[in-house]
């Protein structure tokens, strides 16, 4: 943010023929309408940073995390460094001896994610196999998957019921539809950060740095599919329930006032391991793999099947596709491309 430059020796009040002569046109006017607004600026921005006024620094924030360089510009030594440190963290946090990790993307691999939406049932068996292999907050819990009761005839979420019941499943006249990061090619949520604490990796992934996260939620206001969860209060997960196989950018333990998302399950699938949310689907709804590979099950289904791109006319160009069997329910005859 650039602030008006005031005219050296101008002090607002006469200047006894000192003063160098006034730019043609409305030039208080402006000066006045740039102070407004930058006056306003710092006061949204004072406002999207006001859950961090409670916030332990200590307890947020590991090492000396606020002084090091950008996570990418790390080298291995300090990463090492950093890993070594948050485990002896979660160690005395939760008495649990924890792996942390860096899995990288794998050459040639770019992961999507293909839902078949005949098959769902609704019985959300993916939130639950995600918040547990995630790490995530059980009180508040913290979903990343969220499954939305839709009446047929409609792709619009906005119509669909966020917060059915799970014993009504499935419900005659309605299909399901989970929603998650959709990992967009063209991801607005990273080009909002002002301090560049997500971006994209080479395998399609949006990651987050939690330690650089200052919580200001302008990705969570960018995404257009309802995918970022913010912490406003200390996550709770039992000692028992945590996950111990983490990765740095993924699944280890988040603080109060940061962002966090799906990854794919990157600790798992950047070693050759399907995502905790398929290996539970009971229905077999959810294919995953690599676009790059033309013989792959989902490279198939987009070549084969009717796919649906939700919010296609926003441009994000996401890696989540839907589709549905030719000769079963289908939710809406001219809804999918």
């Amino acid at each position: 943010m650039r602030l008006p430059v005031l005219n050296q020796g101008d002090s607002g009040g006469g200047c006894g023929g000192g003063c160098p002569p006034e730019p043609p046109g409305d030039s208080r006017r402006s000066f006045l309408r740039t102070t407004v607004s930058v006056g306003a600026g710092f006061a949204a921005l004072g406002a999207a940073l006001s859950p961090l006024r409670d916030l332990d620094v200590d307890k947020a924030f590991s090492g000396d995390s606020l002084l090091r360089d950008h996570y990418k510009e790390l080298s291995a030594e300090e990463k090492a460094r950093l890993f070594a440190d948050i485990e002896a963290q979660i160690d005395r946090s939760y008495g649990v001896k924890a792996s942390v990790g860096d899995p990288q993307p794998i050459p040639g691999v770019e992961f999507v994610y293909a839902l078949n939406l005949s098959r769902c049932d609704g019985n959300r068996a993916c939130v639950h196999a995600c918040v547990k292999e995630n790490n995530q907050s059980r009180s508040p819990e913290i979903q990343y998957i969220r499954v939305v009761e839709m009446p047929i005839g409609t792709f619009d979420p906005e119509h669909g019921d966020h917060y059915y019941g799970d014993e009504e499943t499935p419900k005659p006249g309605h299909f399901y539809m989970p929603m998650q990061c959709h990992q967009c090619a063209n991801p607005p949520c990273t080009k909002v950060c002002p301090v560049e604490a997500t971006w994209q990796e080479a395998d399609g992934i949006t990651v987050i740095d939690y330690d650089w996260c200052i919580g200001c939620r302008y990705c969570q206001a960018a995404c257009p599919y309802w995918a970022r969860r913010f912490n406003w209060t200390d996550p709770e997960i039992p000692a028992d329930e945590l996950n111990p196989d983490m990765a740095y950018l993924s699944n280890r333990p988040r603080s109060r006032g940061v962002m966090e998302k799906c990854t794919f399950c990157l600790q798992r699938t950047r070693k050759g391991r399907m995502p905790a949310c398929l290996e539970a689907c009971p229905t077999g709804a959810r294919k995953f793999g690599n676009i790059l590979d033309p013989s792959s099950e989902v490279s198939q289904i987009l070549r084969n099947k009717r796919i649906l791109v939700l919010k296609e006319e926003v441009g994000t160009r996401p890696r989540f596709f839907y589709y549905f069997d030719e000769r079963g329910p289908q939710p809406n005859e001219g809804g999918a491309a």
